[in-house]
């Protein structure tokens, strides 16, 4: 009894009561300013609808998440060569029309976007002969042109691949539709001449533009001609080779060309 009555006056006196109230006072400072600051960092209560920014450009889908004081983060580009470079195709987090959920200021905005060129490794040419060089090239989407060299040895080898005038190696990423130089050496007697378009001339048109270059000519085909001027005046619908711009035949080769009297 007297324990307990000692325990009561030490409770009721006024240096526990002091103490006591400092406590309570340092520990509502403290855990009021915590949830205040809390409150302000974290923006409570503050809702912004997030829009749709796909289908937009990324130009203006930053502007519009700018004036919602919002960032934008690009996570990669999608080929999509249908679209204009730079359209967004994703976001992260969905927009609130679709979603539900509103943002908080400083909320970063996470998208895709559409490229329109697509990177393809460069091939290794080098000891290569032209026609392969050709093949290769064309399967990965990319354009050439020949530069012929003169050369004692590797007749028709690929001596140098060249991209945008200088030397590129294997394994270069460069855009599909680049043209390459390739670099062929040439042994034989006579200049290499670039070929030409002969699809809808005359066979007697045809032997005069190719008269005093290095190239041969040859008929492989005449439908519907029975007579020698049939063959002079029907019009040629192929050729081989193929006529590509730029493209240079060595001296020697021999166009062959299909022709039809009836020009069909």
């Amino acid at each position: 009894m007297e324990l307990w009555q000692k325990i009561k006056a030490f409770v009721w006196s006024k240096h526990f009561l002091k103490h006591s109230g400092y406590i309570l006072i340092t520990y509502i400072v403290i855990v009021g300013g915590t949830i205040l600051y809390l409150d302000a960092f974290t923006n409570h209560g503050e809702k912004i609808k997030l829009p749709n920014l796909v289908g937009m450009p990324s130009v203006k889908a930053q502007a519009a998440l700018e004036e919602l004081d919002l960032k934008m983060e690009l996570l990669d580009s999608v080929y999509r060569p249908d679209l204009p470079a730079g359209t967004i195709l994703e976001q992260d987090p969905l927009p609130t029309s679709k979603s539900l959920v509103y943002v908080k200021s400083g909320r970063i905005i996470r998208v895709r976007v559409s490229k329109r060129t697509r990177l393809v490794e460069m091939p290794s040419l080098i000891d290569k002969s032209q026609r392969f060089a050709e093949s290769v090239l064309k399967n990965r989407g990319l354009k050439f042109r020949i530069q012929y060299v003169p050369t004692s040895e590797a007749n028709g080898a690929v001596l140098k691949q060249l991209y945008k005038g200088t030397e590129i190696k294997e394994g270069t990423r460069i855009p599909i539709g680049s043209v390459i130089t390739i670099v062929v050496g040439e042994n034989e007697s006579g200049q290499p001449t670039e070929v030409m378009d002969l699809v809808n001339s005359t066979i007697s048109e045809a032997r005069g533009r190719l008269q005093g270059t290095s190239l041969n000519f040859q008929i492989g085909s005449c439908d519907g001609c029975l007579t020698g001027e049939d063959s002079t005046s029907a019009i040629i619908y192929s050729q081989s080779p193929e006529y590509l711009e730029g493209v240079m035949l060595p001296a020697g080769t021999t166009i062959m060309v299909n022709a039809s009297k009836s020009g069909n």
